[in-house]
């Protein structure tokens, strides 16, 4: 499983923001943990301003609440004692891994995945700045997002047979 953030401008009148200092976006925070082929098994959002191992713990509270027990991988951002901490608790051990060198993203085995799953759902135009006034909206929103992208990818795998 990978995990990461990514931060969205929003609206004034959306449920909570905040200010992402590094990325200056005054907005939310998508946290999603993702399975090898890039299907989300956990989202949650939070201000953009909220740190990434603080905003990370409830989509580890989600899986291990549905049965996973292992490995998180995730950049450098998922470092602490802390997160380390709970994530023990939880039954999951989060691993932090560089995916870059020289200031340059380098794939890092399978941690890329996380990244194209954001840039599946960045291409729905509403998700890209976030109006919705709750939480509970905009993780529905996603997962509808995902659920169209992923229902047009079985689509394409499925061969159709010639009829006798």
């Amino acid at each position: 499983m990978v995990i990461d953030s990514r931060s969205c401008r929003s609206a004034p009148s959306c449920f909570d923001r905040g200010v992402d200092g590094g990325k200056k976006i005054r907005g939310v925070k998508i946290h999603v943990a993702v399975d090898k082929y890039g299907i989300p098994l956990a989202i949650d959002v939070s201000p953009a301003n909220r740190h990434d191992t603080k905003g990370i713990v409830p989509v580890l509270r989600t899986l291990a609440a549905g049965g996973f027990n292992g490995a998180a991988l995730g950049d450098l951002g998922y470092q602490g004692e802390r997160l380390a901490e709970a994530g023990q608790a939880l039954g999951i051990s989060v691993k932090a891994i560089a995916r870059g060198r020289n200031g340059r993203f380098v794939p890092a085995g399978i941690c890329w995945v996380v990244e194209r799953s954001f840039a599946w759902f960045s291409r729905y135009r509403r998700l890209n700045i976030i109006f919705e006034r709750s939480k509970e909206h905009l993780i529905a929103f996603i997962a509808i997002a995902f659920i169209s992208i992923l229902s047009r990818r079985m689509r394409r795998l499925v061969i159709e047979q010639p009829c006798a």
